[in-house]
């Protein structure tokens, strides 16, 4: 008869099919952390709770790299195409602009000088048509000083009509007159109330004036919003602008006031007759803009509004490659005016030729730093250092005084007899200038990767490539010269990279001939303060080295490339 206590079923220590049943039961159900929570969801907060303590390890690097690197690369890329300001300034006019036809030299219907007159006269008093006339004047000389005229006598204009309507009645001349045929009785009201302390009460008009003068409740309102928020003024205390009295006689050459019973009727009527008389003067908008400067009656200039009216353009990029934009399409500039082209091939080329100076001038100095004794190779690296513990405009100022004809090397040269002294070497100001200086200045960047690599060189290489026969030259360019790539690679790439973006050196030494195209970048930053055409500049140098970059890291390798180890 079988024991109870030796049948499977009933043996509770641990057998392996206990062991086997257990994990059915396991599979059953959740794993359970100690704290009874499911073993997977406890594992997920886990990680996530380290993450979290990375990232905020690693935030304050992170945000100093977004704020620092990131935002200014965006946002010059931003004001690379951005060109709110002709929309933003002139929105009449680029409206009316929308069924001019560009490419023809007519001039526009007097509906599109109208929106320019009400345009610039409200761009004048908030100060934005010098504004606006220097970004057009980038497109189109002469633009800056038309806008500036006509900033200062706009306002002929609107005084044809003041003066006869100030004859008729001077109230048309008064602030108080003025705000109670335009303005809202309970704001008329909440102003005279006003005591100066706390916000002005917002200007409001009358329910029923805008349907009668359109254009003048639109003018009057503009002029109170802006005495309000720009000047701090009360609209019941100030003159309104002549422009309102430009907009009073449209409105009434156009409606009828007959019906109208509110504030000022009288005054209102009496003005209407006047404007329907006969001997009431007026002038056609175009003939305003004649008076003023006769520029406007030439095509080019609402041609050049109507090509840049968009809010975003391509015109920046067009003229960093020598184009423009056109009324038929992009274009190339005259040949005179094509300088960026020449700008970009320059910086490129002298920028290869400074590095491989660095690299025949680097290389040998590295090279015996490398081989020298530890105390003698410290030593001569301290004079390697030597140039960084200098003011790079003193080293660059250097230069200039020695290279100039007057200078130290043409002294010497005159006095060995090798240049006669009516022969001095032009050497400054000039392509020559420039790649002297800027070797010199950069030679320590090429000097320090290659010497941290060779360092790292076993010289047991070389003696044993010497132990097998090979000669100097063949133990050099077979054995430690591959091993020492990874060093030029990387000072190449070092010195490459801060000599295309260089200004100050060739500003000084360069001359005409020797600047980069970053000092042309410097130049619309805060010379010309074309922030839009440096910062296209600067997008396309940027595409440049970007894609040398990977043309380097295709041909060569960026694996390939290192600072020692």
């Amino acid at each position: 008869m079988t024991d109870a206590a030796t049948e499977p079923d009933k043996i509770t220590g641990p057998t392996p099919d206990n062991a086997l049943r257990a994990a059915d039961k396991a599979d059953s159900g959740p794993v359970l952390a100690a704290d009874g929570t499911p073993l997977k969801r406890s594992l997920a907060r886990a990680l996530r709770a380290q993450k979290l303590r990375a990232l905020m390890l690693i935030a304050p690097l992170l945000i100093f790299v977004l704020v620092t690197f990131v935002a200014p690369i965006i946002d010059m890329l931003f004001r690379s195409v951005e060109n709110q300001i002709v929309s933003d300034t002139m929105p009449r006019t680029v409206e009316a602009l929308a069924d001019y036809d560009a490419s023809q030299d007519e001039l526009p219907g007097d509906a599109v000088f109208e929106a320019a007159y009400y345009d610039v006269f409200y761009a004048a008093e908030r100060k934005l048509h010098t504004r606006l006339g220097s970004r057009l004047n980038y497109e189109s000389t002469g633009s800056s000083s038309l806008f500036r005229k006509s900033g200062r006598g706009i306002d002929d204009i609107g005084e044809v009509y003041l003066d006869q309507f100030e004859d008729l009645d001077p109230n048309w001349d008064e602030a108080r007159p003025w705000a109670e045929l335009m303005g809202d009785p309970d704001w008329i009201t909440a102003q005279d109330a006003w005591d100066g302390t706390g916000a002005m009460p917002a200007f409001e008009l009358r329910s029923d004036i805008v349907e009668i003068l359109p254009r003048t409740s639109e003018s009057f309102e503009i002029f109170a919003r802006f005495m309000q928020t720009e000047e701090g003024d009360s609209p019941l205390e100030e003159e309104p602008w002549t422009v309102v009295h430009t907009a009073l006689y449209q409105d009434l050459s156009e409606g009828d006031v007959s019906g109208y019973t509110g504030p000022r009727a009288d005054m209102l009527r009496a003005a209407d007759a006047l404007v329907a008389s006969e001997g009431f003067e007026t002038i056609t908008f175009q003939a305003g803009f004649e008076e003023i400067d006769e520029d406007w009656l030439q095509p080019e200039i609402w041609q050049t509004i109507k090509t840049y009216s968009p809010a975003y353009t391509s015109g920046y990029f067009l003229n960093s490659i020598d184009m423009q934009k056109t009324a038929d399409g992009p274009a190339l500039r005259e040949e005179d005016e094509r300088i960026y082209g020449l700008l970009f091939q320059r910086t490129m080329v002298m920028s290869l030729i400074i590095t491989f100076s660095c690299i025949l001038l680097g290389y040998p100095i590295a090279y015996l730093l490398s081989n020298l004794p530890m105390r003698t190779a410290n030593l001569l690296m301290i004079l390697v250092l030597l140039p960084f513990w200098t003011s790079l405009l003193v080293r660059t100022s250097a230069w200039k005084v020695m290279l100039q004809q007057q200078g130290v090397i043409n002294d010497v040269l005159v006095w060995l007899g090798m240049v006669a002294d009516d022969g001095r070497l032009t050497m400054i100001n000039n392509q020559f200038g420039t790649i002297v200086a800027m070797t010199h200045i950069l030679l320590p960047f090429m000097i320090l990767p290659m010497y941290s690599v060779m360092s790292t060189i076993p010289p047991s290489y070389v003696r044993a490539a010497k132990s097998l026969g090979a000669t100097n030259w063949t133990t050099f360019w077979r054995v430690y010269f591959p091993q020492s790539v990874p060093g030029i690679g990387a000072g190449s790439i070092l010195v490459f990279i801060l000599s295309i973006g260089y200004y100050i050196t060739p500003e000084i030494v360069g001359g005409t001939s020797g600047i980069f195209i970053s000092n042309r970048i410097a130049y619309h930053i805060s010379s010309s303060l074309n922030w839009g055409l440096a910062a296209a500049l600067g997008t396309i140098l940027l595409v440049v080295v970007l894609a040398l970059y990977w043309a380097y890291d295709r041909i060569v390798g960026i694996d390939n490339v290192k600072l020692g180890g």
